[in-house]
């Protein structure tokens, strides 16, 4: 095909415009995560609703308080100007002084290209104190900020500026970026359960931000997500995990964990095993620790601080004289990784007169023709050596924190039908 003289003329005018960028990108640095300075990483579960005045409040006030200047990047998100510019109008609700960034692959103008080495869009990041990053597809966020694992310009001022005492805030996809190791486009849970997760297109590198040992997770109690986020740091030789629920963030800084207004599960792999001959993923031994709003954890040394309230509330300590649980029936979960089924599983275990909950994981329509359809898997709950508990109605509601509750999974082969009419 013969192009025209003005076609020709397009197309090396392109082509220029991008050989800075891939001179650039030879040049790009890699990152070292372990080195953070003194930034916080505020990983918001999903979910954030604008009135939730404790977590918006409290991010601010990260960034230096009313007046506190952020760049807000919607490159994740299917509609990255309405995204971007809604949270930086909650941002300015809150006292922030708030500007987006065009920086995304669905923008014409500028090319994102372009756009992760503009000085004038770096120099934006360089004078604001914090930094938002929307939900949506977290692969976007990496592939553009960080293409072939080397940061852009825009990506290392927003390093520089996390490491100076800054705010790098995230939500949902915005969150999923935070570790070193992502979900990019996972899954359902009983397929990474079973092993069914491809590197690359499924799972991949992340920002960072919160070091190269703590795996974090989002939307996480409600899509029930444990169950991935325990392969997946299996695979990947983490110890450490967060999950942090939807409405509800992080604050990190450091080894310092802090829930701000809602709920995060930490999970120790430390002392977990498995046993190879089983022939599908299983564990024992996985500690799990609920947390609440203002609760904080080092998560070097494992020490648990619960909130002020709780504190002043009921201890529950199974080892106490003094342990007197309130709830005496015992139940069985059928989906164990259902909407909040764990949360709620911990609360109730560490108030019971019984000391083990079990339940299940597993399809319950699997395709006739799946080698691992009737694959499912057995889950038990159970208190172990320091697990106890705090308990508190200060809020209005019924909420606890719980330390150390003990988990094995293990594999089981389901009948297939489940179950069939009843005959008389």
């Amino acid at each position: 095909m013969l192009l025209t003289t003005a076609a020709r003329a397009l197309l090396l005018a392109s082509a220029a415009a991008l050989l800075p960028a891939l001179a650039g990108a030879a040049e790009d640095p890699v990152i070292d995560s372990r080195e953070r300075g003194q930034g916080w990483a505020f990983v918001i579960g999903g979910g954030l609703k604008s009135d939730h005045e404790a977590v918006w409040k409290r991010l601010v006030a990260l960034a230096g308080g009313p007046g506190a200047r952020f760049v807000v990047l919607g490159t994740a998100s299917n509609n990255p100007q309405a995204a971007a510019e809604q949270a930086a109008g909650q941002l300015r609700r809150y006292g922030a002084v708030a500007e987006t960034l065009p920086v995304s692959p669905l923008l014409k103008e500028p090319a994102i290209a372009q756009a992760v080495r503009d000085p004038a869009l770096v120099a934006r990041v360089r004078a604001a104190r914090g930094v938002f990053l929307t939900g949506g597809s977290q692969d976007r966020i990496v592939d553009h900020l960080m293409p072939g694992g080397r940061a852009t310009p825009l990506l290392q001022a927003i390093w520089d500026l996390y490491r100076g005492g800054g705010v790098v805030a995230g939500t949902s996809a915005g969150a999923a970026i935070m570790s070193t190791t992502m979900f990019r486009d996972a899954p359902d849970v009983l397929k990474v359960m079973k092993g069914r997760w491809s590197e690359g297109s499924e799972v991949g590198p992340g920002l960072g931000f919160v070091g190269p040992d703590l795996f974090v997770d989002q939307h996480f109690l409600k899509r029930g997500r444990l169950g991935r986020m325990l392969p997946l740091m299996a695979a990947k030789g983490y110890r450490i995990g967060l999950g942090v629920e939807e409405d509800s963030a992080a604050a990190v800084r450091g080894d310092e964990v802090e829930v701000v207004g809602g709920k995060a599960l930490f999970v120790d792999l430390n002392e977990a095993r498995s046993d190879a001959k089983l022939g599908a993923y299983n564990i024992a031994g996985a500690r799990l620790s609920l947390l609440d709003a203002g609760d904080r954890i080092n998560v070097r040394t494992r020490l648990l601080t619960p909130a002020k309230a709780k504190l002043e509330g009921q201890l529950l300590d199974p080892a106490a004289p003094s342990y007197k649980p309130y709830y005496t029936r015992q139940p069985f979960h059928l989906d164990f990784f259902g909407d909040n089924v764990v949360a709620v599983a911990m609360g109730l275990l560490i108030d019971a007169h019984y000391d083990f909950v079990e339940g299940m994981a597993f399809d319950p329509l699997p395709d006739v023709a799946d080698p691992l359809g009737t694959l499912g898997f057995r889950a038990r709950l159970y208190k172990g050596p320091g697990s106890r508990g705090w308990y508190t109605e200060a809020s209005g509601a019924e909420d606890y924190t719980v330390q150390d509750l003990r988990l094995d999974l293990s594999p089981v082969r389901m009948a297939q039908p489940l179950f069939q009419p009843w005959k008389p």
